[in-house]
C-alpha cells in the first residue's frame, strides 16, 4: 500500500496521564515510518480524557478526510468512581463509530486493573503503551488494505 492509499489517520490522545500515553502515538508513528510511510499522514488532536475521545473520532470520521482513527488513553482507578464504567462507554462509542460511518476505529485504551503513580509501574504502563502503537500501526496498515480487497 502506498502513502495516498494510506490516506490520513487521526490520532486521538487523552492528555490524562500524557507522559505515559504519548508513547503510544509515538510508537505508532515510528512503526508506520518503519513500513515506508509518512509521518505526516498521522494527524494528532489532544483531548481532555478518555470519554471525550469517542465524540471526537465520530466527527472526524464524518469529515471524509481519515482513512483511520486510533485512540489512546489510560483509563485508571482514581478511587473517585469505577473506571470500568468509562472504559466501556468509551470502547462501545469506538465501535459505534467505525460501524456507524465505515471509518475503521482503533483502540489503544488500556484499562489497568491496578495502575499506582510509582516509578515501576510508570515505567511498564509506558513501555506497554508503546507496544501498544506499534500494534496498532501494523493492525491499521493490514485493514485499510484488506478493505481495499472488498
Amino acid at each position: 500500500m502506498t502513502n495516498e492509499q494510506l490516506g490520513s489517520i487521526a490520532f486521538i490522545q487523552a492528555t490524562w496521564h500524557s507522559e505515559i500515553v504519548d508513547r503510544a502515538r509515538q510508537g505508532f508513528v515510528s512503526e508506520l515510518a518503519a513500513q515506508g510511510y509518512q509521518e505526516a499522514s498521522v494527524v494528532q488532536f489532544a483531548v481532555p480524557g478518555a470519554f471525550e475521545i469517542p465524540l471526537h473520532a465520530q466527527r472526524l470520521a464524518r469529515t471524509g478526510k481519515y482513512s483511520a482513527i486510533v485512540a489512546a488513553a489510560l483509563v485508571v482507578d482514581g478511587g473517585i468512581y469505577r473506571h470500568e464504567f468509562v472504559e466501556s462507554a468509551v470502547i462501545d462509542g469506538l465501535m459505534r463509530v467505525q460501524l456507524d460511518t465505515d471509518v475503521p476505529v482503533f483502540s489503544v485504551v488500556l484499562t489497568p486493573h491496578h495502575f499506582h503513580e510509582h516509578a515501576d509501574h510508570s515505567a511498564f504502563f509506558t513501555s506497554h503503551l508503546e507496544r501498544k502503537g506499534v500494534e496498532a500501526a501494523r493492525a491499521v496498515v493490514a485493514t485499510l488494505d484488506s478493505l481495499r480487497t472488498i
